[in-house]
């Protein structure tokens, strides 16, 4: 994946995740509970671009947090 394509999308997570009013560990014990493996740490990873999203998280933050994909991939 694209290094600046990657910063785009954490910073949609990031500003998605505060417009729920998450905090990096309520939003990764979310993730936990619903079957993705993800520690706050590679949560905060993925909203600065250094780790990649796995389809499975793809898929839950977009429950999660209700939003679409083009939310957060675009």
């Amino acid at each position: 994946m694209n290094r600046n394509y990657e910063k785009t999308v954490g910073k949609n997570i990031r500003r998605l995740r505060e417009k729920r009013n998450f905090t990096q560990e309520q939003l990764s014990a979310k993730l936990q509970i619903n079957g993705c493996d993800i520690t706050r740490s590679a949560l905060a990873k993925l909203e600065v671009g250094q780790r990649h999203l796995y389809s499975d998280e793809l898929k839950m933050l977009k429950e999660i947090l209700d939003v679409s994909y083009d939310d957060l991939l675009t």
